[in-house]
């Protein structure tokens, strides 16, 4: 309780910018921030160019001393659908209130949980260390033409 809650918001958010919450090996490294337990099955990873965490505490919305909503704002530049392997670009501003409150004497996000919002350099490497391990040639060019079309992105 010592860190200020904007400061769990930010390091759960830098952590999934930096593709954490991408492969069960690396989601464990954002677990000590939120109350969930386990990581949905993700059909969409939303590609993101820059994250903003209110630290005015006067932006917040205040429940009580151990509970807050803290807003983050989130620079959009698309999505990527796993099932087709495909990149939608759509720029967008997106303002999502995390809920924060204090756990057995620690902040955690309890909502809302959303998709993986990472970064595109990170979601290139991503795709291509997939492509890389892809066996099957098919799946291997589609995988190829998304790493294109996320290189397209400015």
């Amino acid at each position: 309780m010592r860190r200020s809650p904007a400061d769990v918001v930010k390091r759960y958010v830098m952590l999934d910018q930096k593709g954490a919450r991408l492969d069960a090996s690396s989601v464990d490294t954002v677990m000590p921030y939120v109350e969930w337990k386990e990581e949905p099955a993700w059909g969409r990873i939303v590609v993101v160019q820059k994250t903003t965490v209110s630290e005015d505490y006067r932006q917040w919305e205040i429940v009580n001393n151990l509970e807050v909503i803290i807003p983050v704002t989130f620079q959009v530049r698309g999505s990527v659908y796993l099932e087709t392997a495909s990149f939608v670009p759509e720029e967008k501003t997106e303002e999502v209130r995390f809920h924060v409150k204090v756990v057995g004497h620690y902040w955690r996000i309890l909502s809302p949980v959303i998709p993986p919002h990472v970064g595109l350099k990170r979601v290139v490497s991503f795709a291509r260390d997939a492509a890389l391990h892809e066996p099957d040639g098919t799946q291997r060019t589609v995988l190829t033409d998304l790493i294109e079309s996320l290189r397209k992105v400015h």
